[in-house]
C-alpha cells in the first residue's frame, strides 16, 4: 500500500534542539570528539497552499496546468528571507526549483508547469538571506550620508563565507552533483567581489559591485547550511490528462442496440451507433457490465423477483458458468469484438468506458473457487447484497474483511489490468463507497503508476464526506447531487460549494441529469422543456457531464410506479428497441449544446463559474470566462418548464471587462440570434416551449454605428 510522503533529508522544521548544558567552564571549550549542535531555526514556513489534509492527499491538476503554490515564510527580527519552491515528477532523479516571489504580509508565491501526467511532488525551502539584509542596511546608511566603511567590510565577510558554502539547492537539483570547476568559478567570483569591497576602489565603484543583481543571486543560494529550513512535508499533485476535467458521456446498453425486435444486441451493433454519437458530440461511451449474467435468482422485467425464461437479467449480476469479470457475455460477442469496438470508437474520437462493478452473481466462478471471499450465513448460504429494506438476491457481495483480503485485492487489481490491456483507460466504478477506502487508495495508485492516463469515475451517491474521501484517494471524477438540485437557490448553493477551496482542489464533478437507476421527479413531470433545461444546466455548469440514452434524448419520463425514480420498462432488466427519430426528441438540441461546449473553452472549466443577479427566482444566470478574457460565456436558464419567465439581469461589467459607457454584443449560441446590450441591467425572457436557455457569447463592443442594423 502507498506510504505517506516523507520530507526531504533535512532537519524537521519543528525539531526540538537539546544542547547539553555545560556545568563547568572547561566544558564550554569545543572538543573534536563532541558532535557540534546546530543553531536553532530562524525561519518559519507556514500555511503552504494548496495542501489537502496536511499533505495526506494530493491535489489534482490537468496536463499543461500551472501549479501555483503559496506559503507564509518569515524570519525573526528584520532579516530578509530567501524562499524557493522545489518540485519534481515522481521517479525523477532530481528536483527543479523556482524562486518564490513576495506578495504582502510575508506571503510568497511561485508556480510550476506539469507537462506530463502522473504524480508530482512539491515543497518549500527557505533561509535568512544575510546578504540581502546587509545590502538593505547599507543602502539605508548611504541615504543617511553615514560612513559605510565598516559595512563594506562586513559585506566582504559575508561573500567570503558564502564562497565556502555549497549551493543550498544543489543536492535537490542534480543527480550527480555539479561540475567542480563551475562551483569553484562561482566561489572565486565571490572572493573577488569581497576583495573589491575591501580594496582601493572608489566608494561609488564598491557600491556598484554590491548592487550587482547577479552577485546577489549567486550569494543568495549559498547560505549557512545550518540555517536552511525545508517544509516538513512533500505535498503531492496528481496530474491527469484533459479528459479528467472535460468530457461528455453517453451511456447505453449494448443488448438494446439491435434494430431487429427480439434479437439480442451485440458489440458489433454498438459500432453502428458510433457515427450518431460522434455527430451528437459525445466523446465517452459508457457501457454497463458486458460480462456473463448469472441465472440464480435472476430478476425479471421491472425488477420483479421471478424472471421469465427469456428475461436477460441485470448486467450487474456478474458471472456465470460462462465466465466472470474478465469475460464477455456470449450474446454480446467476444473479447476480439470488444477490442474492435474500442478501436472503431477511437476513430470517431470516442473512448469506451468500462463499468467496474466488484460484485458477483451466485453463479460467479469465484463463489465456487474462492468461497472465503464471500460472507456466509449460518445456514451455509452466501450472503446476498442488500440495502434494507431493499434486497438484491441476484447479487452477492465480496467480503473485504476476509482473512484472504490480500489475494482478493490482487485478483481485483488483475481485473482492472486485464481491461487496461484490452485498451480501456476510463472506468466508471459502481458503488465504490461500499468497499474499503484503503483498497481504493492501493488500487488507484497501483494502476496509475503503470497507466497514468487511466481515469476513474466514482458512482457514489452517498454522504458528502465519503464522496470527498473517495476523490481524495484518487478518483478522477465523481457523480454528484446535481440530479436533485433544481431550484435557483439549491443550484447556487451547491455549485458555490463545488467551486470553493479546498473541495475544488481535488473533487471533479460529473453531472448526470439521469442514469439507468434515476429518473428524477423533475423529468417525470416537466415534459420536453425539463429535459432541455436539465441538459443545458449539466452541459454548461460542469465541464464533465453525461446522459443515459436513448432514454434521455427521447424524453422517457414514465416511472415504474408513483413516487419511484425507477424507469418503467427499465433496460436494467429487459431489452428495449428504440426509435431514435421518435417525435419530440431533443437530439438536435443535445448536438448544439455539445458543439457549444467544444467551441468555448470557458465552459471547459469549473472554477471560473460566477453567478449573476436576476430579479426572478425562476431564472438562473451565470458566466464563465478564460483567464485572458478571450472567451466569455453568459448562460441564462428558465428553471420553470411550464411557463414563460422574464426578468432584469445585472452584470458586473468590471469583472467581465465590459466598458460601462459602451454597447457590447451578445451572440446567443443556442438560438443563433445576436443582440446589442448596454449597461449592467438588461431584460431577458425565455419561453420553455421554444428554448429554455440562452447561451450568450459576449463579444467586443460594437465598433461602428452601421453594425447595429445587423443585430435588430
Amino acid at each position: 500500500m502507498p506510504n505517506a510522503a516523507t520530507p526531504p533529508p533535512e532537519r524537521p522544521q519543528n525539531a526540538v534542539l537539546r544542547p547539553e548544558v555545560a556545568t563547568r567552564e572547561a566544558e564550554l571549550t569545543p572538543r573534536a570528539d563532541v558532535t557540534r549542535v546546530p543553531p536553532p531555526w530562524r525561519v518559519a514556513i507556514e500555511n503552504v497552499q494548496p495542501e489537502i489534509d496536511a499533505g495526506r492527499f494530493p491535489i489534482k491538476r490537468i496536463v499543461g496546468d500551472r501549479v501555483v503554490v503559496e506559503a507564509d515564510v518569515f524570519a525573526d527580527g528584520h532579516d530578509a528571507v530567501s524562499c524557493w519552491l522545489l518540485y519534481r515528477r515522481e521517479g525523477a532523479a532530481s528536483w527543479s526549483v523556482e524562486r518564490m516571489q513576495p506578495l504582502r504580509r510575508d506571503r510568497w508565491r511561485a508556480g510550476f508547469d506539469a507537462p506530463i501526467s502522473g504524480r508530482w511532488s512539491y515543497t518549500v525551502r527557505a533561509w535568512p538571506d544575510r546578504f540581502a539584509t546587509w545590502l538593505r542596511a547599507l543602502e539605508a546608511k548611504r541615504d543617511d550620508d553615514q560612513d559605510v566603511d565598516v559595512e563594506l567590510r562586513i559585506g566582504a565577510e559575508i561573500l567570503r563565507t558564502a564562497a565556502e558554502h555549497p549551493d543550498a539547492l544543489e543536492p535537490e537539483t542534480a543527480s550527480e552533483g555539479r561540475d567542480p570547476a563551475a562551483a569553484e568559478a562561482e566561489a572565486r567570483r565571490l572572493r573577488n567581489a569581497a576583495d573589491d569591497l575591501e580594496g582601493e576602489l572608489a566608494l561609488d565603484r564598491k557600491l556598484e559591485v554590491a548592487r550587482d543583481p547577479a552577485l546577489a543571486a549567486l550569494v543568495e543560494r549559498r547560505p549557512d547550511p545550518d540555517r536552511v529550513v525545508t517544509f516538513g512535508r512533500r505535498l503531492g499533485v496528481w496530474v491527469e490528462r484533459e479528459k479528467a476535467r472535460f468530457s461528455t458521456w453517453y451511456a447505453l446498453f449494448p443488448r438494446s442496440c439491435s434494430n431487429e425486435p427480439g434479437r439480442h444486441g451485440t458489440l458489433r451493433d454498438v459500432e453502428s451507433r458510433l457515427p450518431d454519437l460522434a455527430q451528437m458530440g459525445f466523446d465517452v461511451l459508457y457501457l454497463p457490465p458486458i460480462h456473463p449474467i448469472g441465472r440464480t435468482r435472476r430478476r425479471g422485467r421491472n425488477n420483479t423477483p421471478q424472471a421469465l425464461p427469456n428475461d436477460p437479467g441485470s448486467p450487474w449480476a456478474i458471472g456465470s458458468s460462462e465466465g466472470g469479470h474478465t469475460s464477455v457475455h456470449p450474446q454480446l460477442g467476444t473479447l476480439e469484438d470488444f477490442g474492435r469496438l474500442v478501436e472503431k470508437a477511437r476513430g470517431f474520437g470516442i473512448e469506451v468506458a468500462m463499468d467496474l462493478a466488484f460484485q458477483c452473481s451466485p453463479d460467479h466462478p469465484w463463489v465456487r473457487e474462492h468461497p472465503e471471499w464471500f460472507r456466509m450465513r449460518p445456514d451455509g448460504s452466501v450472503q446476498h447484497a442488500e440495502n434494507p429494506p431493499k434486497r438484491y438476491e441476484d447479487i452477492v457481495s465480496l467480503d473485504f474483511d476476509t482473512p484472504s483480503w490480500q489475494a482478493l485485492w490482487e485478483t481485483l487489481a488483475g481485473v482492472v489490468e486485464f481491461w487496461c490491456a484490452a485498451g480501456v483507460r476510463i472506468f466508471r466504478v459502481d458503488n465504490p463507497h461500499t468497499k474499503p477506502f484503503a483498497f481504493w487508495e492501493w488500487l488507484l495508485d497501483r494502476i496509475k503508476k503503470v497507466h497514468p492516463d487511466a481515469l476513474f469515475l466514482a458512482e457514489a451517491f452517498t454522504r458528502p464526506r465519503i464522496m470527498c474521501r473517495l476523490a481524495k484517494l484518487g478518483f478522477s471524477q465523481s457523480y454528484t447531487y446535481f440530479t436533485w438540485r433544481n431550484t435557483k437557490s439549491e443550484l447556487q448553493r451547491y455549485l458555490s460549494e463545488l467551486t470553493s477551496k479546498p473541495l475544488s482542489e481535488y473533487f471533479r464533478p460529473n453531472f448526470w441529469p439521469n442514469t439507468p437507476d434515476i429518473l428524477s421527479e423533475t423529468l417525470q413531470f416537466g415534459g420536453r422543456p425539463a429535459f432541455m433545461t436539465r441538459l443545458a444546466l449539466a452541459a454548461t455548469l460542469s465541464p464533465s457531464y453525461g446522459i443515459y440514452g436513448p432514454a434521455y434524448e427521447l424524453c422517457e419520463h414514465h416511472p415504474r410506479e408513483p413516487g419511484s425514480e425507477e424507469y418503467l420498462g427499465s433496460e436494467k432488466y429487459e431489452i428495449r428497441v428504440w426509435d431514435l427519430q421518435r417525435t419530440g426528441n431533443i437530439r438536435d438540441f443535445i448536438e448544439r449544446m455539445n458543439a457549444i461546449r467544444r467551441e468555448n473553452p470557458a465552459l471547459q472549466d469549473l472554477r471560473n463559474l460566477r453567478f449573476h443577479e436576476v430579479d426572478n427566482e425562476h431564472i438562473l444566470a451565470f458566466s464563465k470566462r478564460t483567464d485572458d478574457f478571450s472567451n466569455v460565456v453568459l448562460v441564462v436558464v428558465n428553471l420553470d418548464p411550464h411557463h414563460v419567465q422574464s426578468g432584469w439581469l445585472r452584470l458586473p461589467l468590471d469583472q467581465l471587462r465590459i466598458e460601462p459607457e459602451q454597447p457590447y454584443q451578445v451572440h446567443d449560441l443556442a438560438m443563433g440570434a445576436r443582440f446589442v446590450w448596454s449597461g449592467a441591467r438588461n431584460f431577458v425572457q425565455l419561453d420553455p416551449k421554444r428554448t429554455p436557455v440562452h447561451v450568450f457569447q459576449i463579444l467586443p463592443r460594437v465598433r461602428h454605428e452601421e453594425d447595429y442594423e445587423h443585430f435588430a
